[in-house]
């Protein structure tokens, strides 16, 4: 990722977004011809000068101070998410060395066995990609149409963007390919020198033009609680509240559980899962039992 390029990116398209009524500032008779504020109105909000914002957003960051970013952040409205994205350009932009590239790590066991304790609540682990690396048993089933694409390793963002069958299992796919943008953007803000990151939204943007325009939007936002939908193939409509946990002791890793109120119809449909989900597994057990005694 280029830093420059993504820092004046994001702060234009921020700019652009928000009205000088919304700003604050008296209304302009006759045409304007910027969307949304002008770089002087920007400069003037946050207590700069024209000369030193226009140098920011031509994508210099380079010894900007904790109190410029708050100025902008104020400035531009930004929300909790773009704020932690300009203060993660800001950081890139100040470092003289490159990270050593990390390497994936296998999920250790004791977090699998957390998972596998959580019988009642499909749950995962994702990285910052958005690849599941791993899961419990209901995890795996309620995901079932995900984990039968043949594309390794297990990505969230390549199957709603890429497989066609990705509308079928969930109703509400333009939200939640937008979600998935706004997450991979954040994580590139985060973690700009991550290759395997870089290589996934270089294939997403080769083959899918709804990705381009969702990448080029610059949107960013956390992703910790919500409603998720699907439209299983063995058990229906499913409306599943949840809440994504970043793991304190494995950086970049979040744990997210899905759940349904005792009583209601997403909890039964979630005991029907659970008992396809054991049918599929003594399905797959006597499939191998068969093979051993041939």
């Amino acid at each position: 990722m280029d830093n420059r390029s993504e820092v004046r990116e994001f702060l234009t398209s921020r700019r652009a977004k928000i009205t000088p009524q919304q700003a604050g500032l008296p209304a302009h008779t006759g045409n304007r011809r910027v969307k949304g504020l002008r770089r002087e109105e920007v400069a003037l909000l946050a207590g700069v000068s024209a000369e030193y914002y226009a140098r920011l957003e031509r994508g210099n960051l380079s010894g900007v101070s904790e109190t410029v970013i708050d100025s902008l952040a104020r400035a531009l409205q930004l929300d909790e998410a773009e704020r932690a994205h300009l203060d993660d350009l800001a950081r890139t932009a100040n470092t003289t060395r490159r990270p050593p590239r990390r390497r994936a790590q296998p999920i250790r066991a004791s977090l699998q066995h957390l998972l596998d304790a959580m019988t009642e609540a499909p749950a995962f682990i994702r990285n910052g990609r958005l690849d599941i690396l791993a899961t419990n048993r209901l995890g795996r089933a309620l995901y079932a149409p995900v984990f039968a694409d043949p594309a390794r390793p297990v990505n969230l963002a390549r199957y709603e963007f890429l497989n066609p069958g990705a509308a079928d299992f969930l109703p509400q796919l333009e939200a939640q390919a937008a979600g998935a943008v706004a997450l991979l953007r954040t994580e590139a803000g985060r973690d700009p020198y991550n290759r395997d990151l870089t290589d996934l939204i270089g294939e997403l943007s080769t083959r899918s033009e709804k990705f381009r325009t969702l990448w080029a939007a610059h949107d960013v936002r956390l992703h910790q609680t919500g409603v998720k939908r699907f439209h299983h193939p063995a058990v229906g409509d499913l409306a599943l509240p949840f809440e994504a946990m970043p793991i304190p002791t494995e950086p970049g890793l979040t744990l997210t559980a899905l759940s349904a109120e005792p009583g209601t119809p997403a909890h039964d449909s979630l005991q029907l899962l659970a008992s396809w989900a054991a049918t599929l597994d003594q399905d797959t057990a006597a499939v191998g039992d068969s093979e051993q005694s041939a």
